[in-house]
């Protein structure tokens, strides 16, 4: 029997200032203010009569300050002089319908934040296209975020899934658009428009989740690339089954630098260094060019080294008679220099 479905929370993206931020900043000026205020009344508290005991000590300024800036006026102590009056007018009053804006736009601010993120993220998953869906948060999953982030990829244009709130904070202080839910069911990947995403990248951190929402994605993203990470051998060809196009065995992919380590010292380094957007080389895959097609796979226009491709979907090594022609349609993997391509 299946576990009970959690409830997905709306698509979000991390604002600039944070409510409470906001709010401390509003309630701080606010306080700013009455204290100005105070002094102000303090040092022309000469201009002050109480009708009370004829004495304005410090406490009555505060008290006059209070009634007067919220307008409440009860008459026991008013300004008398002309330069009491003029200050009430030219400096206090200003500083009371500010105190009173703050307020009730304070109190607006909420509902209005709210309605307007809703909105704001409405409209941004009705125009959801040609993005990145990544479904699970967890080790693989926010490593593949940061490396894609650190490509270049905008991170506006990622989209996480994952039901842990806490893991979802990471990808949000990212700028990532995050959504707390279940990725095996079809209303959440239907709500990031997965049928227009450009890859979908799964790592749910057990095999069989992966499994399942890899066959989920499947059924409602028919032509969009699938990657998944699964770690059980034998469950790698049951991914490809689902419909997964690429299957990362993390595992699989740890034995062979510790293999390569084995076979020599900088094996393993160099492996790490492909895999990795910060090494000194990176492998890119791009289809071919226009004035690259006739020319062999030694001679390409990037500079880089080319080291197979990908021909109506065989893999051709830079060894075999194929790729001593390129063909239009043909999809190129190489290596190139970071520093190169990122200049």
């Amino acid at each position: 029997m299946r576990d009970k479905p959690i409830k997905h929370t709306p698509l979000r993206r991390a604002v600039k200032l944070p409510v409470w931020g906001d709010l401390f900043i509003r309630l701080g000026l606010v306080f700013f203010l009455i204290g100005l205020v105070v002094m102000i009344h303090w040092w022309d508290r000469t201009g002050l009569v109480d009708h009370h005991d004829g004495n304005v000590s410090f406490l009555d300024v505060v008290y006059f300050t209070m009634i007067s800036i919220t307008t409440t006026g009860f008459g026991d102590i008013a300004p008398i002089s002309n330069h009491a009056r003029l200050i009430e007018a030219v400096i206090v009053t200003p500083i009371r319908f500010a105190v009173v804006f703050i307020f009730v736009g304070t109190a607006y601010n909420f509902i209005i934040r709210r309605s307007w993120e809703k909105w704001r993220m409405a409209r941004i998953q009705g125009q959801l296209s040609g993005h990145i869906v990544v479904l699970g948060y967890g080790v693989s999953g926010s490593q593949a975020v940061a490396e894609l982030v650190e490509r270049g990829s905008d991170p506006h244009n990622i989209v996480v899934i994952d039901p842990s709130e806490e893991r979802l904070v990471e990808a949000e202080q990212l700028g990532c658009n995050v959504m707390a839910g279940d990725a095996t069911r079809d209303e959440t990947l239907k709500d990031v428009r997965i049928s227009k995403a450009s890859n979908v990248l799964v790592s749910a951190g057990r095999d069989d989740t992966s499994i399942l929402i890899v066959l989920t994605a499947r059924s409602l993203a028919p032509e969009v690339p699938i990657s998944v990470v699964v770690r059980a051998e034998d469950n790698e060809s049951l991914a490809m089954q689902a419909g997964a196009n690429n299957v990362i065995n993390p595992v699989r992919f740890t034995g062979l630098l510790l293999a390569g380590s084995a076979k020599g010292a900088h094996i393993a380094d160099y492996l790490a260094d492909l895999a990795s957007i910060t090494g000194r080389v990176q492998l890119v895959e791009r289809p071919v060019k226009p004035e690259e097609v006739g020319k062999p796979l030694t001679e390409l226009t990037s500079g880089g080294k080319g080291l197979r491709i990908y021909r109506e979907g065989q893999p051709l090594g830079f060894w075999e008679q194929e790729c001593t022609v390129l063909k239009m349609g043909d999809v190129i993997v190489e290596i190139v220099p970071t520093l190169e391509r990122d200049g």
